[in-house]
C-alpha cells in the first residue's frame, strides 16, 4: 500500500508530475484543501483539489480521500492532524498485505508552510518513534521547472503598454474603463516590483512570528512520558522536587531522596541538553519547570496513549 498525503495550495503539476514521470505507485492519496483565506483563494484551492482527486484516480488509478485543515495557519493543530494521519497510514493494511507493508510518502511542495513544515516535523517524529518503521516514511519536495509570478507581471507590462497604445491611437483619454484598468495594472506591477509577490506580515494569535519548533531526535522511554504527561496536564512546577512530589502522588510510590534523584535525572534527558522536551528557567535556588513547544505538541499528539496511571 503506497500513500501520499498532499497537502494542496496554488500547485498543481507538483502534486502529481513527479508521480506520473517516475511511475510510481500509487495506491492512495490524502489531499489536504485549507480553509483559511479569501474567499477566492480558498476556492481557488479547492477547485485545484477536485482536478487532483480526478486525475490521480484517471492517471494513476490511485483511491483519493479529502481531508479539510480548518486553519492553515494553526501549526499545533496541523502537527497533531498530520501525526494522528501519518500513523494511521502506517498502520493501514492493504488487500493482502500485513499493516507492516505499506509506505507513506509526504508531499511538503504545496500549501502554507506552516502545514508543510508541520507535516515534515510530524513524519520525523514518527521516524524517531517507529524505528523499524523508518524506512516506510518518506518526505519529499518536488522543484517547480518555472515561477509564472514573473512571467504574469511581464505580461501585464505588455497590456498596459496595449492600453496606452489603444488610448492614444484613439484619441479618447476620457474613457473611464480604460483609465481604470491602467492604473489598477500600474498599482499593481509598482507593489509588485516593490515587493514581490507577498505584502505585508499577518499576525497571528497575537504576534508576527509563527515558531516551527524541531522534532527531537531520540524516543521517548516510559518514566520520560509519565514526566511530559504530568507537565502537560499540571503545567509549570516551580522546581522538579515539586514535580516529583506530583509524580510520587499519581504513581502511588514513596517520595524518597532515590525516587527525586530518578525524576531529575530523567528530567535533565527530557531538557534542553537532551532531548529538549522540557524548558528550565533558573528561580532563586531552583528551576522552574515547564513543557517546551515540541514537548507540549508531543503531548498533543500522544493523548490517546497517556499512561493509566494519569489517565
Amino acid at each position: 500500500m503506497q500513500t501520499h498525503i498532499v497537502p494542496v495550495g496554488f500547485d498543481y503539476d507538483r502534486l502529481i508530475a513527479p508521480l506520473v514521470r517516475e511511475q510510481m505507485d500509487v495506491d492512495r492519496v490524502i489531499l489536504l484543501e485549507g480553509a483559511v483565506g479569501s474567499e477566492a483563494n480558498v476556492e481557488y484551492s479547492r477547485r485545484l483539489a477536485e482536478k487532483l482527486e480526478q486525475d490521480y484516480r484517471n492517471l494513476l488509478g490511485a483511491e483519493t480521500e479529502r481531508v479539510v485543515i480548518e486553519d492553515v495557519y494553526d501549526y499545533d493543530t496541523a502537527f497533531e492532524q498530520a501525526f494522528e494521519l501519518i500513523n494511521a497510514e502506517l498502520d493501514r493494511k492493504g488487500e493482502g498485505e500485513s499493516s507492516a507493508s505499506g509506505e507513506v510518502w509526504v508531499n511538503i511542495s504545496a500549501m502554507p508552510r506552516t502545514v508543510s513544515f508541520a507535516f515534515a516535523t510530524a513524519a520525523h517524529s514518527i521516524m524517531v518513534e517507529r524505528e523499524d518503521d523508518r524506512r516506510r516514511i518518506h518526505t519529499y519536495y518536488t522543484v517547480p521547472e518555472k515561477y509564472l509570478e514573473t512571467e504574469l507581471a511581464e505580461e501585464l507590462r505588455r497590456q498596459i503598454d496595449l492600453l496606452e497604445d489603444v488610448r492614444d491611437d484613439t484619441g479618447d483619454d476620457e474613457d473611464e474603463r480604460v483609465a481604470e484598468r491602467l492604473d489598477s495594472a500600474r498599482t499593481l506591477l509598482s507593489e509588485f516590483d516593490e515587493r514581490g509577490t507577498t505584502i505585508g506580515a499577518k499576525e497571528i494569535d497575537g504576534s508576527h512570528i509563527v515558531e516551527l519548533p524541531v522534532a527531537s531526535f531520540s524516543n521517548v522511554k516510559p518514566f520520560e512520558e509519565v514526566i511530559l504527561f504530568t507537565l502537560g496536564e499540571h503545567g509549570v512546577f516551580e522546581s522538579v522536587s515539586e514535580l516529583a512530589q506530583q509524580l510520587a502522588r499519581e504513581l502511588g510510590e514513596e517520595y524518597t531522596d532515590s525516587f527525586r534523584s530518578k525524576v531529575i535525572y530523567n528530567v535533565d534527558r527530557l531538557g534542553p541538553g537532551g532531548k529538549g522536551y522540557i524548558e528550565q528557567e533558573e528561580h532563586g535556588k531552583s528551576y522552574r519547570t515547564r513543557l517546551s513547544r515540541i514537548g507540549e505538541l508531543w503531548v498533543r499528539a500522544h493523548g490517546d496513549s497517556e499512561p493509566d496511571a494519569l489517565a
